[in-house]
Parts: structure tokens; sequence; C-alpha cells
């Protein structure tokens, strides 16, 4: 597992952003963490680094919003916490979107069984003391995925 902190909203999208340019098609990013952790703001800091930051809305009602990030690029950005179960994410046919795109799964703890087998956990902490600060932990079973982010909180490290 790896951590990194961040210390505002702004630092938030910029680790964001520093993630979203090695991410392809058929990856799959659960984000958890309780209510206003900074999931959706982590979207749009993905979003960001596509100038589509403005585009960034939690899809609670609609389940999924899909961004075209560029001709060949999808994101498509799902918020399944009104969902009860894996089953309603596989009525809707939540799995098929798995290889079209980039998968970024809100509240994903609750649909962990059909994930697809390879994927990265982000898990997102509120700092006690200070309401704008994060704790964003890593977690992947995928060694590029993980690779990424060991080279991602190295570069993180520096820049500070």
């Amino acid at each position: 597992m790896f951590s990194i902190n961040t210390s505002s909203p702004d630092e938030t999208i910029r680790l964001a952003t520093c993630i979203a340019p090695f991410l392809q098609k058929g990856d799959t990013i659960l984000l958890s963490g309780e209510l206003g952790a900074g999931k959706t703001l982590f979207v749009s800091g993905i979003l960001a680094f596509y100038d589509k930051e403005k585009d960034a809305s939690s899809p609670t009602f609609t389940i999924v919003n899909q961004h075209d990030l560029t001709d060949d690029l999808n994101l498509f950005h799902f918020d399944v916490y009104r969902l009860e179960s894996s089953d309603e994410f596989l009525a809707i046919g939540g799995d098929e979107f798995f290889s079209k795109g980039i998968c970024l799964i809100e509240w994903g703890e609750k649909i962990k069984d059909v994930l697809p087998q390879k994927y990265l956990e982000i898990r997102i902490e509120k700092d006690a003391t200070d309401e704008n600060k994060r704790n964003f932990n890593f977690i992947s079973n995928d060694d590029r995925l993980n690779n990424i982010i060991n080279e991602i909180l190295i570069n993180w490290r520096n820049s500070k």
C-alpha cells in the first residue's frame, strides 16, 4: 500500500492530474471514503488533465456519467452509493463498461465482487483536525498500476 497526503482541495486535484496521464482504457479505479471525503473532487482532477473539469459531477441519481476524453478514450464515472447490491450493478450493464474506457467508481467497495480482477483502490480519509487535509491510500494487485503509483509517490515527495 502506498500513501499520499494532500493539504487542500487544489492539492487533491493536482494529485489526480498527476495520475491521469498514466490511465488507459480498461483501467478501473475504486474510490472509497466517507461522504465529503473528496471522491468527486478527485474525479474532477482526472478530468482537469483533459481540460474537462467543469464536466465533473457526481452521478448519484444517474449512476454513471460518460466523459469523452479524447477521440478514442472515454471515462465512465460511476456512483454506486444508491445501489443495494452488485446484482443491481450487473442488471444495469455496469460491468460492460470495464473494457470500454477508464472506470472511476465512487463507493466501489459495494460492488467489489464484480470488479475486474485487476483494479486500483483509492481510500480517501479526512483528517480529524483539518478539514482540508486528506490521506490517500492506494492498494492494487496490478503491477503496472503499483509501478505508476510508486513513481507518482516518489515525484510527489520530491516536489514538496
